[in-house]
């Protein structure tokens, strides 16, 4: 792999044992084997009988919020042409039990897909959703590097689009997000700011370049009628914004760029279908922190 050297390693010479040093094999730093495994035959079976309890439709280049309660079903789905979300998560009892990119993403790699979880922050640190299907899973990673599904951006927001360009462009994803949470919660926006974090990018097709590492999209594979669907292991409080990037083709935050709006559908299973399940406990680490 070549690599563009930066200005300081111009100036640094390699050591006569560089070829040695990159040769050394990586490690797995959270090897997963050990993880809780969610009965995905179980969850699939209570699906097939539950009824839909709900519905939100996300308007293009904007958000919604949506209501899941633990032990229930939702789908997200591209309902009018390819279209990316961006995805916030939280205990609908605690707003500061949120999703953890960050940990999901060392757990289960840069894009997740069905059998896979999205974990909440800490202390509580817990599963909190399940992928059940995933319609896209048969994408895979390209020759780019690329896949769907990732937990690497963040989320398109004003303060990078005025650092890079000086621009005031309030239908990003951020922005959307800090509304919806406002609205659905009767809170002020600088409230609801603080709440709104890191996200799964829903259909959105990313991956880092070889040459110098950096975050890159390119055009989503998802179709209308494709979907993500998930279960909630805890109650949930959930609020999705269909990018003003549209498929992600060429840009974000965009008034140009070809926008449809998303389908959130949420689903009870049958009294009974999901037999002794229970919602997952929160982190048995005792907190002393060596104190």
């Amino acid at each position: 792999m070549s690599q563009v050297p930066s200005p300081s390693q111009a100036s640094c010479p390699a050591p006569a044992d560089a070829a040695a040093r990159r040769a050394i094999r990586p490690v797995i730093c959270y090897p997963n084997e050990t993880l809780p495994k969610p009965d995905l035959d179980l969850y699939r079976m209570a699906r097939q009988g539950a009824r839909k309890t709900a519905e939100v439709q996300v308007p293009a280049r904007d958000a919604a919020c949506f209501e899941v309660p633990a032990g229930h079903f939702f789908r997200i789905s591209s309902i009018e042409g390819p279209q990316v979300g961006d995805l916030n998560l939280w205990n609908c009892e605690d707003l500061t039990e949120r999703f953890y990119s960050g940990k999901t993403r060392a757990l289960h790699g840069t894009h997740i897909t069905t059998g896979e979880q999205m974990w909440t922050s800490f202390p509580t640190m817990r599963p909190m959703v399940t992928i059940t299907e995933d319609t896209l899973g048969w994408y895979g990673i390209d020759e780019f590097g690329g896949s769907v599904h990732d937990v690497i951006g963040t989320r398109c927001d004003p303060y990078t689009g005025n650092l890079l360009a000086g621009s005031q462009y309030h239908h990003c994803c951020h922005s959307n997000l800090t509304r919806a949470l406002a609205d659905h919660k009767g809170i002020s926006l600088a409230e609801a700011e603080p709440y709104v974090h890191d996200v799964l990018n829903v259909f959105m097709c990313t991956g880092f370049t070889r040459d110098t590492g950096q975050y890159f999209m390119k055009a989503s594979p998802v179709r209308p009628g494709d979907y993500l669907e998930f279960f909630a292991e805890i109650p949930l409080l959930g609020a999705l914004s269909a990018c003003p990037g549209g498929d992600c083709s060429s840009e974000h935050s965009s008034d140009t760029a070809s926008c449809h709006p998303m389908l959130v559908e949420v689903f009870a299973p049958e009294e009974g279908a999901l037999q002794d399940w229970q919602s997952p406990a929160t982190n048995g680490y005792d907190g002393s922190h060596g104190r």
